[in-house]
Protein backbone atom coordinates (compact mmCIF):
# COMPACT_ATOMS: atom_id res chain seq x y z
CA UNK A 1 0.00 0.00 0.00
CA UNK A 2 0.71 3.87 -0.52
CA UNK A 3 -0.44 6.83 1.17
CA UNK A 4 -0.94 10.05 -0.79
CA UNK A 5 0.74 12.67 2.01
CA UNK A 6 -0.17 15.34 -0.52
CA UNK A 7 -1.68 14.89 -4.50
CA UNK A 8 0.12 17.60 -6.22
CA UNK A 9 -1.44 19.77 -8.73
CA UNK A 10 -3.50 17.58 -10.74
CA UNK A 11 -2.32 13.92 -10.49
CA UNK A 12 -4.36 11.10 -11.34
CA UNK A 13 -3.81 6.99 -12.12
CA UNK A 14 -3.20 6.26 -15.85
CA UNK A 15 -2.93 3.59 -18.28
CA UNK A 16 -2.04 3.62 -21.88
CA UNK A 17 -6.15 4.48 -22.37
CA UNK A 18 -9.47 2.77 -22.43
CA UNK A 19 -10.50 1.47 -26.11
CA UNK A 20 -13.14 -0.11 -28.01
CA UNK A 21 -16.02 2.63 -26.02
CA UNK A 22 -15.40 5.90 -28.39
CA UNK A 23 -18.58 5.18 -30.13
CA UNK A 24 -20.56 5.37 -26.89
CA UNK A 25 -18.90 9.06 -26.31
CA UNK A 26 -16.05 7.53 -24.03
CA UNK A 27 -12.68 9.08 -24.62
CA UNK A 28 -9.05 7.08 -25.00
CA UNK A 29 -7.35 8.80 -21.72
CA UNK A 30 -4.35 7.44 -21.07
CA UNK A 31 -1.23 8.96 -20.39
CA UNK A 32 -0.49 12.08 -21.34
CA UNK A 33 3.37 11.29 -22.56
CA UNK A 34 3.33 7.22 -23.61
CA UNK A 35 7.32 7.66 -23.82
CA UNK A 36 8.16 8.72 -20.82
CA UNK A 37 5.30 6.23 -19.11
CA UNK A 38 6.37 3.59 -21.59
CA UNK A 39 10.15 3.77 -20.45
CA UNK A 40 9.18 4.16 -16.65
CA UNK A 41 7.16 0.22 -16.80
CA UNK A 42 9.87 -1.22 -19.30
CA UNK A 43 12.99 -0.36 -16.60
CA UNK A 44 10.77 -2.51 -13.83
CA UNK A 45 10.14 -4.87 -16.34
CA UNK A 46 6.57 -3.91 -16.60
CA UNK A 47 3.60 -4.46 -18.71
CA UNK A 48 4.05 -1.27 -20.66
CA UNK A 49 0.12 -1.00 -20.20
CA UNK A 50 0.66 -0.98 -16.47
CA UNK A 51 -1.22 1.52 -14.44
CA UNK A 52 1.01 4.95 -13.34
CA UNK A 53 0.84 8.52 -11.56
CA UNK A 54 0.63 11.16 -14.02
CA UNK A 55 1.62 14.53 -12.23
CA UNK A 56 1.26 17.87 -13.84
CA UNK A 57 3.47 20.25 -12.98
CA UNK A 58 3.98 19.51 -9.21
CA UNK A 59 4.72 16.48 -7.85
CA UNK A 60 3.07 14.78 -5.46
CA UNK A 61 4.14 13.14 -1.55
CA UNK A 62 3.75 9.35 -1.21
CA UNK A 63 4.51 7.45 2.43
CA UNK A 64 5.72 3.66 1.16
CA UNK A 65 3.82 1.15 3.45
CA UNK A 66 5.61 -1.88 1.67
CA UNK A 67 8.74 -2.63 0.09
CA UNK A 68 8.43 -2.27 -3.80
CA UNK A 69 10.57 -0.83 -6.53
CA UNK A 70 9.88 2.45 -8.30
CA UNK A 71 11.18 4.17 -11.41
CA UNK A 72 9.74 7.93 -12.26
CA UNK A 73 10.24 9.40 -16.13
CA UNK A 74 9.41 12.17 -17.85
CA UNK A 75 9.85 16.21 -16.54
CA UNK A 76 12.53 16.68 -14.15
CA UNK A 77 10.53 17.66 -10.74
CA UNK A 78 13.63 17.12 -8.63
CA UNK A 79 12.66 14.31 -6.78
CA UNK A 80 13.75 13.21 -3.41
CA UNK A 81 13.62 9.65 -1.42
CA UNK A 82 13.84 10.50 2.33
CA UNK A 83 15.13 13.93 1.14
CA UNK A 84 17.83 12.74 -0.65
CA UNK A 85 18.24 13.81 -4.08
CA UNK A 86 17.46 11.22 -7.19
CA UNK A 87 17.46 10.76 -10.69
CA UNK A 88 15.02 10.01 -13.27
CA UNK A 89 14.84 6.77 -15.56
CA UNK A 90 16.36 4.74 -12.42
CA UNK A 91 14.92 1.82 -10.82
CA UNK A 92 15.18 2.90 -7.33
CA UNK A 93 14.15 0.24 -3.92
CA UNK A 94 12.09 1.82 -1.68
CA UNK A 95 10.48 0.45 2.20
CA UNK A 96 8.37 0.66 4.34
CA UNK A 97 8.31 4.36 5.43
CA UNK A 98 10.06 5.58 2.67
CA UNK A 99 8.52 9.17 1.66
CA UNK A 100 9.13 10.28 -1.97
CA UNK A 101 8.78 13.66 -2.37
CA UNK A 102 8.95 16.21 -5.18
CA UNK A 103 10.70 19.96 -5.38
CA UNK A 104 10.38 22.65 -8.14
CA UNK A 105 9.95 21.70 -12.02
CA UNK A 106 13.22 21.87 -13.53
CA UNK A 107 12.29 20.40 -17.39
CA UNK A 108 8.81 19.32 -18.79
CA UNK A 109 5.57 19.50 -17.99
CA UNK A 110 4.39 15.69 -16.51
CA UNK A 111 5.72 13.25 -14.74
CA UNK A 112 5.34 9.64 -14.05
CA UNK A 113 5.84 7.28 -11.38
CA UNK A 114 6.29 3.92 -12.41
CA UNK A 115 5.90 1.01 -9.51
CA UNK A 116 6.61 -2.59 -9.98
CA UNK A 117 3.75 -3.85 -10.95
CA UNK A 118 1.79 -1.13 -11.77
CA UNK A 119 -0.63 0.00 -9.18
CA UNK A 120 -3.96 -2.04 -8.46
CA UNK A 121 -6.66 0.85 -8.74
CA UNK A 122 -10.25 0.41 -10.27
CA UNK A 123 -10.84 -1.33 -13.45
CA UNK A 124 -13.26 0.69 -15.51
CA UNK A 125 -14.22 -0.33 -19.32
CA UNK A 126 -10.84 -2.39 -19.20
CA UNK A 127 -9.13 0.51 -18.34
CA UNK A 128 -7.37 2.09 -14.87
CA UNK A 129 -7.03 5.53 -16.25
CA UNK A 130 -9.02 8.11 -14.69
CA UNK A 131 -11.92 10.14 -15.99
CA UNK A 132 -14.87 11.70 -14.51
CA UNK A 133 -17.86 9.97 -15.02
CA UNK A 134 -15.97 6.91 -16.08
CA UNK A 135 -14.27 6.27 -12.76
CA UNK A 136 -15.18 6.55 -9.46
CA UNK A 137 -11.84 9.46 -8.95
CA UNK A 138 -10.75 11.76 -11.34
CA UNK A 139 -7.85 12.43 -9.21
CA UNK A 140 -5.52 11.83 -6.36
CA UNK A 141 -6.47 13.63 -3.10
CA UNK A 142 -4.68 13.78 0.42
CA UNK A 143 -4.85 10.57 2.33
CA UNK A 144 -5.40 8.17 -0.85
CA UNK A 145 -4.22 4.46 -0.26
CA UNK A 146 -2.80 3.22 -3.20
CA UNK A 147 -3.02 -0.93 -3.56
CA UNK A 148 -0.07 -1.94 -4.70
CA UNK A 149 1.70 -5.91 -5.36
CA UNK A 150 3.55 -6.34 -2.20
CA UNK A 151 7.77 -7.97 -2.89
CA UNK A 152 10.07 -8.85 -0.32
CA UNK A 153 13.51 -9.19 -0.71
CA UNK A 154 13.97 -7.58 -3.77
CA UNK A 155 17.40 -6.89 -4.73
CA UNK A 156 18.17 -4.40 -7.77
CA UNK A 157 21.84 -2.80 -9.26
CA UNK A 158 21.21 0.30 -7.67
CA UNK A 159 24.11 1.80 -10.27
CA UNK A 160 21.52 0.85 -13.34
CA UNK A 161 20.88 4.16 -14.91
CA UNK A 162 18.84 4.00 -18.71
CA UNK A 163 20.34 6.97 -20.65
CA UNK A 164 17.33 8.15 -22.36
CA UNK A 165 17.09 11.10 -25.18
CA UNK A 166 15.14 13.49 -23.31
CA UNK A 167 15.54 16.54 -26.44
CA UNK A 168 11.86 16.34 -26.75
CA UNK A 169 10.66 17.95 -23.29
CA UNK A 170 12.15 21.16 -24.67
CA UNK A 171 11.86 21.14 -28.65
CA UNK A 172 9.00 23.24 -29.98
CA UNK A 173 8.98 21.18 -33.55
CA UNK A 174 5.65 19.42 -33.27
CA UNK A 175 5.42 17.03 -36.49
CA UNK A 176 2.08 17.06 -38.21
CA UNK A 177 0.72 15.04 -40.87
CA UNK A 178 -2.40 16.75 -43.21
CA UNK A 179 -5.76 16.67 -41.42
CA UNK A 180 -8.86 15.54 -43.17
CA UNK A 181 -9.56 19.25 -44.15
CA UNK A 182 -6.19 20.49 -45.07
CA UNK A 183 -6.64 21.18 -48.90
CA UNK A 184 -9.31 23.64 -47.81
CA UNK A 185 -7.15 25.89 -46.67
CA UNK A 186 -6.23 28.76 -48.90
CA UNK A 187 -2.27 28.83 -49.74
CA UNK A 188 -1.84 31.74 -47.51
CA UNK A 189 -3.43 30.12 -44.64
CA UNK A 190 -1.18 26.96 -45.14
CA UNK A 191 2.12 28.77 -45.41
CA UNK A 192 0.84 30.88 -41.78
CA UNK A 193 0.56 27.59 -40.62
CA UNK A 194 4.24 26.64 -41.32
CA UNK A 195 5.99 29.39 -41.42
CA UNK A 196 4.99 30.28 -37.72
CA UNK A 197 4.80 30.14 -34.05
CA UNK A 198 2.52 29.26 -31.49
CA UNK A 199 2.28 29.98 -28.41
CA UNK A 200 0.40 27.73 -25.61
CA UNK A 201 -2.87 29.36 -23.52
CA UNK A 202 -4.04 29.32 -20.28
CA UNK A 203 -6.62 27.03 -21.81
CA UNK A 204 -4.30 24.07 -21.80
CA UNK A 205 -5.36 20.61 -19.94
CA UNK A 206 -5.95 16.85 -20.76
CA UNK A 207 -8.72 17.36 -22.99
CA UNK A 208 -7.13 19.99 -25.63
CA UNK A 209 -4.38 23.12 -26.04
CA UNK A 210 -5.88 26.07 -27.23
CA UNK A 211 -3.32 28.74 -28.78
CA UNK A 212 -2.85 32.30 -28.37
CA UNK A 213 -2.20 33.04 -32.07
CA UNK A 214 -5.61 33.57 -34.39
CA UNK A 215 -5.73 32.66 -38.24
CA UNK A 216 -8.15 34.25 -41.07
CA UNK A 217 -10.62 31.75 -41.65
CA UNK A 218 -13.66 31.52 -43.81
CA UNK A 219 -14.22 27.74 -43.24
CA UNK A 220 -17.62 26.53 -43.12
CA UNK A 221 -18.31 23.81 -39.85
CA UNK A 222 -17.99 20.62 -41.12
CA UNK A 223 -20.06 17.68 -40.29
CA UNK A 224 -19.64 16.55 -37.04
CA UNK A 225 -16.85 13.48 -37.65
CA UNK A 226 -14.26 11.59 -35.59
CA UNK A 227 -11.69 13.02 -34.02
CA UNK A 228 -8.16 11.74 -31.95
CA UNK A 229 -5.72 12.94 -29.99
CA UNK A 230 -3.98 14.70 -31.89
CA UNK A 231 -6.22 16.14 -34.24
CA UNK A 232 -5.74 19.56 -34.29
CA UNK A 233 -9.51 22.20 -35.45
CA UNK A 234 -9.59 25.60 -36.64
CA UNK A 235 -12.29 27.19 -34.89
CA UNK A 236 -14.34 29.87 -36.18
CA UNK A 237 -12.81 32.52 -34.52
CA UNK A 238 -9.20 31.58 -36.55
CA UNK A 239 -8.01 29.63 -32.77
CA UNK A 240 -5.87 26.94 -33.18
CA UNK A 241 -6.96 23.64 -30.71
CA UNK A 242 -4.89 20.37 -30.67
CA UNK A 243 -7.00 17.79 -29.20
CA UNK A 244 -5.61 16.08 -26.38
CA UNK A 245 -6.07 12.53 -24.40
CA UNK A 246 -9.37 12.89 -22.89
CA UNK A 247 -10.53 14.64 -26.06
CA UNK A 248 -14.32 14.50 -27.24
CA UNK A 249 -14.43 11.75 -29.50
CA UNK A 250 -16.46 13.88 -32.58
CA UNK A 251 -16.30 17.35 -33.36
CA UNK A 252 -18.33 20.19 -36.18
CA UNK A 253 -14.28 22.00 -36.64
CA UNK A 254 -12.14 21.72 -39.26
CA UNK A 255 -9.91 19.26 -38.75
CA UNK A 256 -6.35 20.46 -40.42
CA UNK A 257 -3.54 18.72 -38.87
CA UNK A 258 -3.03 15.88 -37.11
CA UNK A 259 -0.54 15.12 -34.81
CA UNK A 260 2.00 12.23 -34.87
CA UNK A 261 2.37 10.17 -31.47
CA UNK A 262 5.63 11.27 -30.64
CA UNK A 263 4.45 14.96 -31.15
CA UNK A 264 1.60 13.95 -28.52
CA UNK A 265 4.02 13.55 -26.14
CA UNK A 266 6.17 16.43 -26.87
CA UNK A 267 3.04 18.44 -26.56
CA UNK A 268 2.24 17.03 -23.44
CA UNK A 269 5.70 18.45 -21.81
CA UNK A 270 4.45 21.80 -23.06
CA UNK A 271 2.93 24.95 -20.67
CA UNK A 272 1.62 28.54 -20.89
CA UNK A 273 3.07 30.25 -22.76
CA UNK A 274 6.02 28.19 -24.56
CA UNK A 275 5.86 28.52 -28.37
CA UNK A 276 5.69 25.69 -31.05
CA UNK A 277 5.74 25.32 -34.47
CA UNK A 278 4.09 22.82 -36.51
CA UNK A 279 6.49 20.54 -39.01
CA UNK A 280 4.67 18.85 -41.67
CA UNK A 281 6.10 14.99 -42.05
Amino acid sequence: MIKVLKPGLFSTIQDLGRFGYQEFGVPYSGVMDRQAATVANALLGNHKNDAVIEMTMMGVSLEFKCETLICISGADMCPKLNGIPISNNKVLQVKPKDVLAFGRLLRGFRAYIAVLGGFRTEISMNSRSFYKGVTLKNQLIKGDCLRVKTFEGISTNKNALLKVNLDYLTINEIEVYKGAEFDLLSMAQQKRLFNSNFSISNINNRMAYQLNEAMENDLRAVITSPVLPGTVQLTPSGKLIVLMRDCQTTGGYPRILQLKESAINCLAQKYRGQTIAFKIT
